[in-house]
């Protein structure tokens, strides 16, 4: 069957004003500029402007900040179709400060959770290849049943399931519960990207990477991806092993806010392209150093066929 949907990215859609002044704190930012944001959303556009097609499934008020999301996501070329606009709710929005290391947030949360079941058919996964969420679409129902349900149908329809972990205990405190949610969504075997900071916060103290990588794999991750930052990437997959990639070297960091997201669509893409992990490392690589390298997504001008044949 002619696939017409390369990914669907399912999760939180939100505002993210970013602090106009650098490694500055959120209690001392003067001011700040408004961007769309949100890890599944950011992926989707970032997917778009490589040129791929990406379907979004997000949950957004009707009103103002709603209104934005849709134009701009019909600008970049993503499908809005399974886009829902809630009259009782309003737009979620989470500030953030601008940093070249891990920057810090504060999240009102809205109406990003309110994804239900009507939204991700059967007739909708059947016309895809992908399956992408994160750990923050599934911290609350009703987006946390309706994902996990979505996932397990795509799984038997034989998508290929993905999750960026972006665990966070400010969004998810309660950790138990997350580790029960998360071994359900990893037991669909999953390519799974995670970093050093969502390890940290998610296991609550510093393990050791050989830890790290068996815990997600004996919950039935089947390929890791472990982002250390300068330490470079670790990926480890149950049928080819372990391989290591140093970092590259980025002349002057932007801002580190989006680059996970940028670094995991292009994995996406040249996993999608049917290159070997190494390739897709390495041109995951590229597209987090263009995106550190400016404040927003990726630029809508970059050759990615082009970058992804000279590797």
């Amino acid at each position: 069957m002619l696939k017409t949907i390369d990914i669907i990215s399912a999760g939180e859609i939100l505002i993210d004003f970013i602090g106009n002044e650098l490694n500055v704190g959120i209690s001392n930012i003067k001011d700040y500029h408004k961007h769309l944001g949100g890890s599944p959303t950011n992926l989707a556009i970032n997917g778009a402007r490589l040129g791929l097609k990406t379907t979004l499934i997000a949950s957004c008020g009707k009103d103002g900040f709603g209104d934005f999301m849709v134009e701009k996501l019909k600008e970049n070329n993503v499908d809005t179709r399974f886009l829902k606009q809630k009259e009782e709710m309003p737009t979620s929005v989470i500030f953030v400060s601008k940093s070249t290391d891990t920057p810090e947030f504060i999240a009102y949360r809205n109406s990003d959770y309110q994804i239900t079941h009507d939204q991700i058919s059967d007739e909708l996964l059947n016309n895809a290849r992908v399956f992408h969420t994160t750990c923050f679409g599934l911290s609350k129902n009703p987006a946390r049943d309706t994902i996990l349900d979505a996932a397990g149908r795509a799984a038997k329809k034989g998508l290929t399931i993905s999750i960026d972990f972006n665990f966070s205990d400010k969004i998810w405190p309660n950790r138990k519960e997350a580790e029960d949610v998360l071994k359900k969504y990893l037991s669909k075997k999953p390519l799974v990207k995670i970093s050093e900071d969502d390890c940290f916060r998610f296991f609550g103290e510093v393990k050791s990477d050989n830890e790290i990588l068996e815990y997600f794999h004996s919950a039935g991750a089947a390929t890791i991806c472990y982002t250390k930052g300068k330490n470079g990437v670790v990926v480890s997959d149950t049928t080819t092993g372990m391989y290591s990639q140093n970092a590259l070297h980025i002349p002057e960091v932007k801002d580190t806010t989006g680059a996970g997201d940028a670094f995991w669509t292009g994995f996406l893409y040249a996993y999608l392209h049917y290159k070997k992990l190494q390739d897709c490392v390495a041109f995951a690589q590229q597209m987090a150093g263009i995106k550190l390298q400016r404040i927003g997504g990726l630029p809508i001008n970059i050759d990615a066929t082009k970058m992804l044949a000279a590797l």
